[in-house]
């Protein structure tokens, strides 16, 4: 084709993708429409080439939704929208990184001998460590149904009551949860550390998630080079 007209199929292969996932992200807004030739076939341009680089950098970053979100929010010139998801994106990491570094005090802290004999809080019924997590009820019995937490029963009423070193327990998996692992990954790793009191078994998992956190950070870079690049040849 002409100089900067390109065809559906030149996107795809740049990409590796199906000439039908480019006119999907058309359709869905992810790049801007393209034009038409009188017998309707759609026409791209290189402006339509740096949104799909944009969108293929973003995903792997900010995932799949939010980075449609931001692409759709540039199209429509809606920029600090835009701005705005890729900001919470990061403030997201940073809360990650600093959840990372309170489960790694907190498992040091259940380790530590001299802090068992101490835990850092009291006796609680459900309901109100529900709210101090934020969480429902629903979540901490569905934890115990796991097999995550066993709490105590009042004799008299048979309400669950969690002792310090549950509610401490509970924390933990609380932000183990909050660093994305599964609740079939959650117990066996609590067993571990409380069975051989030293954190030997999870140097790996925490050492995994770090680096998970510093592929999505360089990710993140990536990402916003190719989008100020859009946002260059929008301009």
């Amino acid at each position: 084709m002409g100089s900067g007209r390109l065809r559906p199929v030149d996107l795809a292969r740049a990409q590796g993708l199906s000439t039908q996932a480019i006119r999907n992200y058309e359709d869905a807004g992810i790049l801007p429409p393209a034009e038409r030739t009188p017998t309707g076939y759609r026409v791209y341009t290189p402006l339509h080439a740096a949104a799909l680089r944009a969108f293929a950098a973003l995903v792997p970053a900010h995932g799949h939704q939010t980075a449609t979100a931001i692409m759709r929010a540039v199209n429509d010139n809606a920029v600090a929208a835009a701005l705005a998801l890729v900001d919470a994106s990061h403030a997201q990491l940073l809360e990650d990184r600093m959840t990372l570094d309170l489960v790694d005090k907190a498992l040091r802290d259940l380790t530590s001998p001299h802090l068992r004999g101490s835990p850092p809080m009291g006796a609680m019924f459900i309901g109100p460590l529900a709210r101090q997590l934020r969480i429902r009820p629903a979540t901490l019995r569905k934890w115990e149904q796991a097999g995550l937490i066993t709490p105590d029963r009042d004799p008299e009423t048979g309400y669950r009551v969690y002792t310090p070193d549950d509610v401490r327990d509970v924390h933990l998996a609380h932000q183990l949860r909050r660093g994305g692992y599964l609740l079939s990954q959650i117990a066996p790793l609590l067993a571990q550390v409380r069975t051989a009191g030293g954190l030997a078994p999870l140097e790996a998992t925490l050492g995994d998630w770090r680096d998970r956190l510093t592929q999505r950070g360089r990710a993140m870079l990536a990402g916003a080079a190719e989008l100020n690049s859009y946002l260059t040849h929008r301009e």
